[in-house]
């Protein structure tokens, strides 16, 4: 695992010298960036310097648009996972609001502080400073006088089309999930603490772990999902239910409930990792309880012959 470093005020900028950086926010650090970080790696064996993940240490539209954000991950899991990601280093930006005011030029002043790296890699619409005036154009005539070598790069798909985490918020808001997890190439996933929850699955004879999970980490469309769940290290096989069912959204507001298969014990106050591997339905709105219990348990029994 990589070092992780706080650009602050006893940061020692000359870390920077001779690097090669990967500059992003790097939401859900999918395919693309993935990409992006091996090309600063192999420019740093070629070179001799540091590879380093360059990123903040929070989503800037966390700033910006907090109401309508949603996000691949919480900070934690995402700077965690530039840190296993092969990189010699991960230097977090904190983000605020004087620093967000910045031009593009002081941007990049404080950033750097005269300590530019030797090779700096973004994606080709990287945008920086205040109100994203900054582009790559700015970025490259800074680096010319700087010292530093701008690679732009294109991450694009087999498809042509750019590799997003815009693009797989989209598809995950439309069920497409195995595409969503093509381009994340990882498994998508939540992680939750096991709440209270309604208690009729135990009556029912398919009891669920409910797990309340954040509105900006809700990305996933509502519906049935063949899953994962991780507890205590051992993955279960897991039917996962994503929104508010019509069934019972007078009565809650839990909005992940998962049945692990063949799990025997108390989940109360546990935390689980979700990854959601199949998109098994939509949500229904049944017109019997044994129209219910018949689809639900259909749905285990996919997952318990096809996972």
């Amino acid at each position: 695992m990589a070092e992780i470093l706080k650009c602050d005020e006893t940061f020692d900028h000359t870390y920077f010298s001779g690097s090669s950086c990967a500059f992003g926010v790097f939401d859900g650090v999918h395919c693309g960036h993935r990409y992006l970080l091996s090309c600063a790696q192999q420019t740093a064996c070629e070179s001799g310097g540091a590879s380093i993940a360059l990123t903040f240490d929070i989503d800037p539209d966390e700033v910006f648009h907090p109401e309508r954000l949603k996000k691949l991950m919480t900070n934690e899991e995402r700077i965690k996972a530039l840190s296993e990601s092969g990189v010699d280093a991960v230097v977090v930006l904190p983000f605020t609001k004087r620093f967000s005011a910045s031009t593009p030029e002081e941007f990049l002043l404080n950033t750097f502080n005269g300590h530019a790296p030797s090779y700096l890699h973004v994606g080709f619409d990287f945008r920086f400073g205040a109100r994203a005036k900054g582009t790559v154009r700015e970025l490259s005539n800074w680096a010319e006088a700087a010292g530093t070598e701008v690679c732009a790069h294109d991450l694009a798909s087999a498809d042509g089309a750019p590799i997003t985490a815009t693009r797989i918020r989209l598809l995950l808001g439309e069920n497409d999930i195995a595409e969503a997890n093509k381009l994340l190439g990882h498994p998508y996933y939540v992680v939750g603490t096991v709440e209270q929850g309604r208690g009729e699955g135990k009556e029912f004879g398919f009891r669920t772990a409910n797990l309340k999970v954040p509105s900006q980490l809700q990305a996933l469309g509502a519906g049935v999902y063949g899953a994962y769940a991780y507890v205590n290290g051992r993955r279960y096989k897991a039917a996962v239910s994503v929104g508010v069912s019509p069934v019972f959204e007078d009565r809650t507001d839990a909005t992940c409930e998962a049945h692990l298969l063949d799990f025997e014990g108390d989940l109360y106050g546990k935390p689980i990792k979700v990854e959601f591997h199949h998109f098994l339905r939509p949500m229904i709105k049944f017109e019997t309880l044994d129209e219910l219990i018949a689809t639900v348990n259909g749905n285990i029994a996919w997952v318990r012959e096809n996972m």
